[in-house]
């Protein structure tokens, strides 16, 4: 052997006589000398060099540098690697015919496939080095490989062979690979200078990467990682240790950014409306098309190359299943062939023999499916990443278009926030969508014609009948999805309903339970849930019928063809052509699957696009530049200086941004008119709010500088139009604002309806503007805010506005009126401040704020009030009426020149004045807001400590585990929850399901099985023998009698036939149904474990104690009905569907492969710990990526809604470029977090792809080396399931990690599901109260002792008191005296641990609740209304007649407002009685404790929130119509109590005084005189 380098079986073959060159073997020899030479150039700089400086090198990723023709390198040196294989293959083959092993013929071309891997690996170090120097060695070798090549070629030319042989073709490609490598190493020599020149070119490394915070590397690494996301694998596997945050996936490559794109769409758009005809608007998708139609093109190419490898897996079953059933004819071939050897003696292979050799067959299968597989992947990340940018695009694009949209499209109704809102969250995401699916709308009519024309070559006119069948159920297919789409927006809107229904019960529980109401508004509840059931079972129903067509379609397919096939042709139907044809029908179907849902997503982005162009075409505010200045901010700003100045890495991207028009507008030249006295004047102004009629007509104003100037009028007259007409918000018809120069630039303004941001009570303050210590504290004090900032959790650092706490109005005003306060600028206007405030607070504010802060600091104010006493203070009055200017002038001014206005202002300010006393006498409305707070808080702080204290129990307990536990819990799949979701769905419907399941999997593999068996069978006699005791079918093993059987079993298999085909038919007809029972099974399963769950919730809450409401956030209970009701109800069962489908699919795979050939085992168990791994590291990084998008996306959709609402303040302060920064600062975060989503997606893909794969590899070597023992057939079988595995193992993984992230939904739902009821039952039946109790109304309280929590402290403590039948009782306290509390314990709504309540001598404690409640009565401080009917409101058990109704609404002096509404009793109350003011609603609930006559009264600080006129109306009823019954008033103001026959006077929890209230009066010590003293 060793001499066997050029074999051993002819004496010439170390021949040197007729030439060196002319020896085939030396020739060979000489091409391993350019691969020796590399290999001992390159392994020593590779381990000896580098080992180290790969520890510095890699530090950070800014060394990285592409040298020029990167990805050209990289592609021409795997197509490199392809060749060598094949090579090595074809060397292997011909050696096999030779007598002697020839090494000559395979080994260069194996030491070439590893000079060609080190090549890269050693372009790959020196590139990450930027030291191109190293780089010649590799252009040696290009040029040595290259000669030695070349001069085989010529030699195999000289010979007379030609691309008729294999080896010739092979070696013509080899040096063309060579060739090109050359070029490509000339062309950095000629780029980088580094050799042959004098100065070589010095290149940093791109931008981003000097940047550390960009941690998304796809663009920069190399073409490796990039097809195998090789660069996620740090993040992915990191995740396990610690959950990924946004601070670890840093920021966005400049290319990705919002901003960049923008400019992009921007400059297209443009372009387009410069090109098209003026009236037509610009085509937004031809705009998009110009900017982002090269990705869409190169990932379609990437598209169709996938997509026609895709048919290589079916190819080479054919071929391998071929070779195997014809193993004796190819043997004699092959032995026809050996005379094929050149005079050297050397075999040479034609170009089809390779292809006939199985082994061979079987690894191009693996490379086909692991191109096939990446490009496949490349695509979708290609159409992804475009897709994001794209929205990235729009969103600034509309959000620069909010900023400029005329206030009159806003406030005329022609465009509302909500349509707003629909564009940003729906318009975007389904052009993003769109954007996804774009490549399958033109690669899948290709991927089905291909695939036909394959099955026609494969099977004949047969193939065409399966086509067909496919092609007629396709429709079906998109009927059902748009049905799908119809189902879902009905049941869209009963959710709301639902949804609204459920708020308002949240929202009112607390009436609710006392009047013993939950059960009525709970059925409203179910009812309406009734309803989106059955709209739910219609969407489970088509969900269901499209998962069975995307089942049935290729089983109906393969027996119409099959059962054609069996009686068209009389030869039987081969394995090799079976097995092919049904590969091929499996990818077939998924396109037609698919197009139904790119036609409905195509549709949907035609009318998106519709919107997006009307909203892009509507009115912008006027751009008068003399009154707007420069208004290039941000967005446009990097057009000035080209987009890559624009950007200095080193200093953060803000600043950069705001230098460009943000604070420099200043620069204009001064107008003559303008003088320095006058800082605003219009001139013959007519405005208009767009509908061309003018709202303010001739206005001719001056706004004098740094004085006080008010405007006054009537509600309705244009005040509040005149400020936005200055600043710009209407529209002019004609006449002109001037602005003083130094004016314009710096408004501070606070609207009448008070705006505020999502953040901080500080933030809201200072918008923007640097934070000054003591300039804050003089605002915060002269709006009066401290004693409100101090009641908020976190001060003024606790977050406030839509997602934050909820402030009252009062409070809202008084920080938007700080907000202008603090703003150091010349002009403040100020509309209507006083509106929410109380007397007190705007006498403070107008001397504090305006008088003295803003005065001294010179600043020119303009206020819009009613409040005429502050007129006094005015330096400049300007009165309207109807849209004019009445009068303009000082006060004294007006005093003489229009003494009429002058006395009618008088009379006016005497009755402000009288309202003024009035209101001192009343507790202040500002007390009572902030009791109001301080009570939301007092509730939440036990849970909050509660809450901490587990949290601090967690951490410990984490911080205790070592890492290894810390990171099983996080990858650990939550069965239980799993199991409690299917529980609920019902035990029977689990055992249907998994059953169904089973059953359907198993008559599956039996259906191909029997194909295997129908398809391998040979010439036997009869149908009993057709399986022999082995269950193969019988094979002839003798060569000689093999042919002569197969021939003469044809008649026999024609009388077979229809045996074949009728089992055959039953099997298919059984798979179909069993397909449509189990996709129903798990809908109906997923609908009632859904039904059951929102039942239980509903109902446990609804009863669920007061106590519960008050540490449960309200947002918190709404999430369980909203978010996660949506997720049980319709993505679960989706989700489990898919699991367990694709799951089974594998493990049968899997099944069938191990059965036909045991060996195959051996090669699972490693591929099975991958895949464990995989899907271990990947499932606990998507949950986090997932959080991160969830999370990055609310605070992006709430900031273009908050601008919209803000629009006109912002525009006032000029503060748009810093809104335009925020928007695209939240832009980019959000879209970091989903690219880093799809990457992950990606990253999982490419890993099981390269599994399934390997999973093909071995089931084909497995078959091929026990081939003699297998049925052809069982190969082809083994196969194509082997195939299906590739497809389906990532669903595994991805469906197991949505499923993870939805059965969080149950987890939360099942919380909530542990919480106590009340006890509704009580220890004394309900048939045993008397009805008409209690009839005389006597109260004993007997040592009473409450507490609202056993953990908490008692709020009253052994109160003994006793009410006469019919007495009027007042009790009174300070704030948490425990006044409050007692009214609660009357209705048993807190825990009463010690002594009793009892009522007309029964003790309440020992009654059922419904019969407790339902029989006494409350009036509470908030008057709560339901929307509904004024009647539901009244009586919502409907037991009472309508004149009684009417008469409870007389006595509560609402029978004439109520007779005048349309409808009476039944007119229409809107969510939360809005539609009525404060005082009315509170007398509809006096109205309804009339209504149940019931002969106790509780009065729970009933009038503290309405005004004078209505609390002595209710005084009066009270007095009248409750006569005789016993009256409770719980008084806010003592004023209210002073008749009351007995008071009860409470201080920290305890009864101290009980005397009438005269008699208490007289004590001179007494608590009670002194809360009347101090007016408590």
């Amino acid at each position: 052997m060793a001499l066997s380098f050029c074999g051993n079986d002819r004496n010439d073959s170390y021949n040197v006589d007729v030439g060196v060159l002319n020896n085939g073997c030396f020739v060979d020899a000489l091409n391993l000398v350019p691969h020796v030479f590399l290999l001992f150039i390159t392994f020593p700089i590779l381990f000896i060099g580098w080992g180290s400086q790969s520890s510095k090198v890699q530090i950070h990723h800014n060394t990285w540098l592409h040298f020029p023709g990167h990805n050209m390198r990289w592609i021409l040196t795997f197509t490199l690697l392809f060749v060598h294989v094949c090579e090595i293959a074809e060397g292997i083959v011909s050696n096999q015919r030779m007598t002697s092993p020839h090494l000559h013929l395979f080994m260069p071309a194996f030491i070439g496939f590893i000079a060609a891997t080190t090549s890269v690996v050693y372009y790959h170090n020196i590139e990450t080095a930027n030291f191109p120097k190293l780089l010649l060695a590799l252009f040696i070798y290009w040029v040595l490989a290259f000669i030695t090549k070349t001069i085989k070629l010529w030699k195999f030319v000289e010979s007379e062979k030609g691309p008729q042989h294999l080896r010739f073709c092979i070696t013509a490609l080899l040096v063309v690979l060579y060739g090109l490598l050359m070029a490509v190493e000339i062309n950095v020599i000629r780029v980088r200078k580094y050799v042959f020149f004098a100065n070589p070119t010095k290149v940093k490394p791109p931008e981003d990467l000097q940047d550390l915070g960009v941690r998304f590397l796809q663009p920069f690494v190399n073409l490796l990682s990039k097809a195998t996301y090789w660069w996620m694998n740090p993040l992915i596997m990191g995740a396990h240790k610690r959950p990924i945050e946004l601070k670890k996936i840093g920021k966005l490559p400049i290319a990705m950014r919002a901003l960049t794109n923008y400019l992009k769409l921007k400059d297209a758009y443009e372009e387009r409306r410069n090109t098209e005809e003026s009236e037509k608007a610009p085509s937004i998708w031809k705009s998009m098309y110009r900017a982002f139609g090269r990705p869409i093109l190169l990932s379609s190419t990437f598209r169709y190359l996938a997509d026609l490898l895709g048919f290589a897996g079916p190819l080479c079953i054919s071929g391998i299943v071929s070779n195997l059933e014809n193993r004796n004819e190819t043997a004699v071939i092959a032995a026809q062939r050996l005379n094929n050897t050149n005079s050297s003696g050397v075999y040479f292979m034609e170009s089809t023999e390779l292809l006939e050799n199985t082994p061979v067959l079987a690894v191009l299968l693996f490379l086909a499916l692991v191109l096939q597989r990446t490009f496949l992947q490349a695509s979708y990340y290609v159409t992804i990443e475009t897709g994001i940018n794209l929205r990235g695009a729009l969103l600034a694009m509309i959000y620069n278009k909010i900023l400029r949209l005329s206030t009159s499209n806003m406030s005329m109704g022609e465009m509302t926030l909500g349509q707003i809102n629909n564009l940003v969250a729906i318009e975007t995401n389904q052009l993003m969508w769109f954007l996804f699916l774009c490549p399958n709308l033109w690669a899948m009519p290709v991927q089905i014609i291909m695939g036909v024309i394959l099955l026609y070559y494969l099977l004949r006119e047969s193939a065409l009948i399966g086509a067909a069948v496919i092609l007629l159920l396709a429709p079906i297919q998109y009927l059902i999805a748009t049905k799908l789409a119809d189902t879902q927006k009905s049941t869209l809107d009963y959710s709301t309903e639902r949804l609204k229904k459920t708020t308002e019960i949240l929202k009112g529980i607390k009436l609710l339970k006392l009047y013993a109401w939950e059960n009525i508004f709970c059925d409203s509840v179910e009812d309406t849930r009734g309803k989106e059931l059955t709209s739910l079972r219609t969407f489970a129903f088509y969900t269901s019928m499209s998962i069975f067509m995307n089942a049935a379609i290729p089983i109906a397919a393969v027996l119409a063809t099959f059962v054609t096939h069996a009686y068209l042709n009389e030869e039987r139907l081969s394995p090799s052509k079976a097995f092919a044809s049904l590969a091929l029908f499996h990818i077939l179907v998924t396109p037609l699957f698919l197009l139904s849902t790119v036609v409905r997503f195509a549709v949907k982005a035609l009318v998106s696009v519709e919107r997006l162009g009307e909203f892009l075409q509507s009115d912008e505010i006027g751009d008068d530049s003399w009154r707007n200045g420069d208004m290039a901010v941000s967005l446009e700003s990097p057009r000035k200086s080209g987009v890559t100045k624009a950007f200095n890495r080193k200093q953060p991207m803000r600043y950069q941004l705001d230098s460009y028009g943000y604070e420099q507008p200043s620069r204009r030249q001064l107008r003559p008119t303008e003088t320095e006295d006058v800082a605003v004047k219009v001139s013959g102004g007519f405005f208009t709010w767009g509908n061309n009629l003018s709202t303010l007509t001739d206005i001719n104003i001056r706004i004098p500088t740094s004085q006080l100037t008010m405007i006054v009028g009537q509600v309705g007259c244009g005040k509040s139009s005149l400020l936005l007409a200055m600043l710009g918000e209407m529209q002019t018809i004609r006449g002109q604002v001037h602005w003083s120069n130094k004016n314009r630039y710096s408004v501070a303004y606070a609207a009448q309806k008070s705006w505020l941001l999502n953040a901080t009570v500080e933030d809201n303050i200072t918008f923007g503007s640097p934070f000054l210590k003591q300039r804050y504290k003089a605002v915060i004090d002269a709006c009066s805010l401290q004693p409100d900032i101090d009641l908020l959790p976190f001060g003024d650092q606790t977050e406030i506005g839509e997602r934050g706490i909820n402030l009252s109005g009062g409070q809202r005003q008084r920080i938007c009126v700080a907000r202008a306060l603090y703003q150091n600028t010349n002009i403040v206007f100020l509309d209507d401040p006083f509106s929410a405030l109380d007397i007190h607070l705007s006498d403070h504010l107008m001397q504090e704020g305006i008088l003295k802060f803003l005065k001294d600091d010179k600043r020119t104010v303009v206020l819009v009030t009613h409040k005429l006493q502050y007129l006094i203070h005015a330096d400049w009055i300007i009165a309207m009426k109807d849209g004019s200017v009445l009068r303009e002038g000082t006060l004294k001014d007006i005093q003489n020149n229009d003494v009429q206005l002058y006395e009618h202002w008088k009379t006016l300010m005497n009755r402000q004045d009288q309202e003024l006393e009035k209101d001192t006498e009343l507790e202040s409305q500002t007390a009572l807001e902030r009791k109001n707070l301080r009570r939301a808080f007092y509730s939440r702080e036990a849970k909050s400590h509660i809450d901490d204290e587990d949290e601090e129990e967690e951490e410990e307990e984490e911080e205790d585990d070592n890492l290894s536990t810390g990171t099983n819990r996080r990858s650990k799949i939550p069965w239980k929850v799993c199991w409690k979701y299917l529980s609920s769905g019902g035990l029977l419907m689990v055992f249907l399901m998994v059953v169904s399941k089973l059953l359907k999997h198993s008559v599956m593999v039996a259906i191909d099985y029997w194909l295997a068996l129908w398809t391998s069978t040979h010439g036997t006699t009869s149908a009993s023998n057709i399986t022999d005791g082995n269950g193969y079918g019988t094979t002839s093993d003798s060569n000689s009698s093999s042919y002569s059987n197969s021939t003469m079993g044809e008649d026999s298999y024609n009388e077979h036939r229809f045996y074949y085909v009728s089992v055959f038919s039953i099997l298919c007809g059984s798979g179909i149904a069993l397909c449509l029972i189990t996709s129903l099974t798990v809908e109906f399963l997923g609908l009632t474990a859904a039904t059951n769950l929102h039942h239980n919730l509903l109902n446990k809450i609804i009863h669920a104690p007061l106590r519960f409401f008050d540490v449960t956030p309200l947002g918190q209970i709404l999430n369980r009905f909203s978010a996660d009701t949506n997720i049980i109800d319709q993505h679960i069962p989706s989700t489990l569907e898919s699991l367990t489908r694709s799951s089974l699919l594998c493990l049968s795979a899997i099944g069938v492969i191990a059965f036909v050939t045991p060996a195959f085992l051996i090669a699972m168990l490693p591929i099975t710990v991958g895949f464990y791994f995989i899907q271990k590291y990947f499932r606990v990084a998507s949950k986090d990526l997932q959080d991160l998008d969830d999370s990055t996306q609310l605070p992006l959709l709430c900031h273009f809604s908050e601008t919209a609402e803000g629009l006109t303040t912002i525009r006032a302060f000029r503060h748009e470029a810093r809104f335009k920064q925020r928007m695209l600062e939240l832009t980019d975060t959000n879209n970091t977090a989903y690219l880093f989503l799809s990457a992950a997606n990606r990253w999982l893909e490419v890993r099981t792809d390269y599994l399934g794969a390997w999973i093909v590899l071995a089931a084909a070597v497995a078959s091929i080396l026990t081939s003699s023992r297998t049925e052809s057939g069982l190969v082809g079988l083994g196969l194509t399931y082997a195939l299906t595995v590739t497809n389906y193992l990532n669903w595994v993984v991805r469906n197991l990690a949505d499923l993870e992230v939805q059965v969080a939904a149950v987890k939360k739902v099942n919380s909530f599901l542990g919480t106590e009821s009340e006890n509704y039952e009580g220890s004394m039946g309900a048939s045993k109260v008397p009805d008409d109790w209690p009839q005389q109304g006597e109260i004993k309280i007997q040592d009473l002792c409450v507490r609202y929590d056993p953990a908490l402290k008692p709020v009253l403590k052994h109160v003994n008191a006793y009410i006469n039948p019919g007495q009027k009782v007042g009790i009174c306290g300070r704030t948490g005296s425990g006044k409050s509390s007692l009214s609660l314990a009357f209705f048993n709504l807190v825990d009463v641990f010690q002594g009793k309540i009892v009522i007309d001598g029964i003790d309440i404690c020992k009654l059922p609740l419904q019969t407790l409640r339902s029989r006494l009565s409350i009036i509470l401080q908030d008057p709560v209304l339901f929307s509904g009917s004024i009647r539901l409101n009244l009586d919502p058990e409907c037991t009472c007649t309508d004149d009684r109704l009417w008469e409870a609404l007389e006595i509560a002096q609402l029978k004439n407002m109520v007779k005048a509404l349309p409808g009476g009793l039944d007119a229409v109350v809107t969510e939360g009685g809005e539609n009525f003011s404060v005082g009315q609603r509170q007398l509809f609930c006096l109205a309804r404790a009339f209504v149940r006559k019931s002969s106790i009264l509780i009065m729970d600080e009933a009038t503290a929130s309405i005004d004078m006129a209505t609390e002595n109306i209710l005084q009066k009823v009270v007095m009248t119509a409750f006569a005789d019954r016993t009256v409770v008033t719980i008084a806010h103001l003592v004023a209210s109590i002073t008749e009351a026959e007995q008071v009860l006077v409470f201080s920290s929890g305890l009864l101290v005084e009980c005397e009438s209230a005269a008699n208490l009066l007289k004590i001179k010590e007494s608590v009670f005189r002194e809360l009347v003293r101090t007016g408590k």
